[in-house]
């Protein structure tokens, strides 16, 4: 039998251990009173097929969140390779976070980033707590894949690329 040490409970050390797995990268997005609004989150997942939802969790401190939740529909896109810069510039707190970042939106509303490897426009269908984040169930409403574009891996707190085996 193997032990597994206990940890402190601060949140830089979870935060080292989670970044043992890494993660793809979207871009959550909306027009909002006539403006683009978006963030990125990295703990996005499929959830159902039928009905068809996804879910990212987004921290309860974020200012973002409370814009984008309230939109028709949502554009999630989900970043490629060579978009480091389009993820930091929508990771920032202020300023604009659409400046070098190519878009297109969607009748509903819903913003896509140019080059990414997958557009589901979204509404939300449910938001549950879960410690200091909101888990954010996202019904799919419709859907553009590119299966040949590489994703954006986020690990160990840097952007990498998937390596052909």
């Amino acid at each position: 039998m193997i032990e597994i040490d206990p940890f402190d409970q601060d949140a830089g050390g979870l935060r080292r251990a989670f970044a043992c797995f890494p993660s793809g990268v979207t871009a959550v997005c909306s027009i909002v009173d006539g403006e683009p609004v978006g963030m990125a989150a990295s703990s996005f997942t499929a959830v159902s097929l039928t009905p068809p939802l996804v879910s990212v969790c987004v921290q309860d401190t974020s200012e973002t969140w409370p814009r984008l939740r309230s939109s028709r529909r949502l554009g999630l896109s989900v970043l490629a390779e060579g978009h480091d810069q389009a993820c930091r510039s929508l990771s920032n707190k202020t300023g604009d976070r659409f400046a070098g970042v190519e878009w297109d939106r969607s009748r509903g509303g819903g913003i896509f980033v140019h080059g990414s490897s997958l557009w589901l426009e979204c509404s939300l269908h449910a938001e549950v707590e879960a410690g200091d984040h909101a888990i954010a169930i996202l019904q799919v409403h419709g859907l553009r894949a590119e299966p040949d574009t590489p994703p954006l891996i986020f690990h160990g707190s840097r952007f990498r690329r998937l390596a052909a085996i």
